[in-house]
């Protein structure tokens, strides 16, 4: 039998397909339920929501989506001291469990705490793919190992919306949900069936030196600077999962992009009523990712990491302000393109550039801590949005208030990291 070639596919063994498998689950159940999240908890039970207010919903997702970026500093520790099979058995528990209790749940409390669990599960979740996949793979494969990986992400968060969503969202909501704890509950069996324990390092990490290697990154102010003033892209970024998506539902026509999607459909079936919503900005999100990073990578390959990311936070700053223009659903899709193009630029480089300015033996420690980005975006995001929303669209009926004060947030975002290149920058490459 001829050996597979390196580069190639075929050369991963088990273990490999087995994580990649269960990252494709797991992220296809989380971003299916995000994707609608947000609007099914304030619409009215009439329409099938809970009718919570938009501030509350706010305050869940300033909870929640910060444990999924904080959670994995500690869970890569907790996954080498006791096993990886272990962790997974309790994250995929957690989830499914958080899952089936949400789709149960009718009032603030059993919502949250449902959620709670989810988060808690999927914290635990994300080191464990990563890790198994960094064991299983060395210098001649990691790269397009990794890449399958990050592939495997957006297929989920772009499957999953687009095909299940829109299906199950018409008999009740509530069904999303269920399908999000049978898809991470099934992956129990897949790691108790199929799941092999990678060789782990000689030298497990004891929690307390992850502590104090917390407090050691956490001094470093020119690191703390850089996180702080790129959480501010990513304060605009959360806004796509919540208040855009109230936005869209409560104030766009999208009524002639639908009228176009059908007109083609009609080729191929009578009578089609497909109609543009929010799961399918999640789609559009996932979609261009996964069409464009490789050629958007390519082009800004040898750019310098730290103007490019201002490049691309400006685009997601114009895209943002688009939709200050006009409710129109044809500004609406164009303004979701220009920001997520600013998305593919910006943040491929932020990671590029923590790695080149780390010290040179603690790159993969700061690497970590690196995301402590979206601890700071989401927290602050999600309570924002809902407050501003409530604000400048329900009260003052001003919606392109809430667009403009988001776009200044990525202005402000870039004349920080201006300022930041040039005090830092001629200290290290950029």
């Amino acid at each position: 039998m001829k050996a597979a070639k390196k580069g190639s596919a075929r050369q991963f063994g088990k273990s490999f397909w087995t994580v990649i498998t269960m990252e494709f689950f797991e992220r296809g159940s989380y971003y299916g339920v995000m994707s609608v999240l947000s609007v099914y908890l304030v619409l009215s039970k009439a329409e099938g929501g809970l009718n919570f207010p938009k501030e509350s919903v706010g305050v869940i997702k300033s909870v929640i989506t910060p444990l999924l970026y904080f959670l994995p500093i500690l869970a890569g520790a907790i996954g080498d001291r006791f096993g990886y099979r272990k962790i997974l058995f309790l994250a995929f528990s957690l989830m499914s469990l958080g899952y089936l209790f949400a789709g149960f749940s009718t009032t603030y409390a059993t919502v949250f705490g449902s959620l709670l669990l989810m988060a808690f599960g999927a914290g635990f979740f994300k080191p464990l793919i990563s890790g198994t996949i960094a064991r299983v793979t060395d210098h001649s494969n990691a790269s397009l190992g990794f890449g399958i990986y990050y592939w495997s992400i957006n297929l989920g968060a772009f499957l999953f919306p687009l095909i299940l969503v829109p299906w199950l969202k018409s008999i009740s909501f509530n069904y999303i949900f269920f399908m999000a704890a049978i898809g991470t509950g099934s992956m129990l069996l897949l790691n108790l069936l199929v799941f092999k324990e990678p060789v782990l390092q000689k030298t497990i990490k004891p929690l307390r030196q992850v502590f104090r290697e917390m407090v050691m990154v956490l001094g470093d102010y020119r690191f703390i600077v850089m996180i702080v003033l790129y959480s501010g892209f990513w304060i605009m970024y959360f806004q796509v999962y919540d208040s855009v998506l109230w936005y869209l539902k409560e104030k766009v026509d999208m009524s002639g992009f639908d009228r176009l999607v059908n007109s083609v459909l009609a080729l191929f079936m009578e009578h089609p009523s497909w109609k543009f919503d929010a799961e399918h900005v999640t789609v559009m999100n996932a979609g261009a990712i996964i069409l464009l990073q490789l050629l958007v990578s390519g082009i800004v390959r040898n750019k310098k990491a730290l103007p490019t990311m201002i490049f691309g936070i400006a685009l997601g700053s114009a895209g943002m302000g688009m939709l200050a223009i006009s409710p129109s659903g044809w500004i609406f899709l164009l303004s979701m393109f220009v920001f997520t193009l600013g998305e593919m630029i910006a943040h491929p480089k932020f990671i590029s550039y923590v790695g080149m300015t780390a010290p040179a033996d603690k790159k993969a420690l700061y690497q970590g801590y690196a995301f402590l980005y979206g601890v700071i975006g989401s927290g602050v995001g999600g309570i924002l949005g809902a407050h501003l929303y409530v604000l400048f669209v329900e009260k003052l009926n001003q919606p392109s208030l809430l667009w403009i004060t988001f776009s200044g947030i990525g202005v402000l975002t870039i004349i920080g990291l201006l300022v930041y290149n040039r005090v830092f920058g001629r200290s290290g490459k950029n």
